[in-house]
């Protein structure tokens, strides 16, 4: 609807307690197929805080 073309978020579908496999591959995905060397992956872990990873191609 009007809510969801409005929207800004990512929504990507996976099992409980995968979030962070799912977006890591997700991303090392997309690093490959546009060439990119450097990808970073970040994720809200609750309570205010946040992780990120940054991911290498060598």
């Amino acid at each position: 609807g009007v809510a969801a073309a409005l929207a800004r978020a990512i929504a990507l579908g996976h099992p409980l307690g995968c979030s962070g496999a799912r977006i890591s591959t997700t991303l090392i995905n997309l690093m490959e197929r546009k060439d990119a060397q450097f990808g970073l992956a970040t994720m809200c872990i609750g309570l205010g805080q946040g992780i990120a990873t940054v991911f290498e191609r060598v």
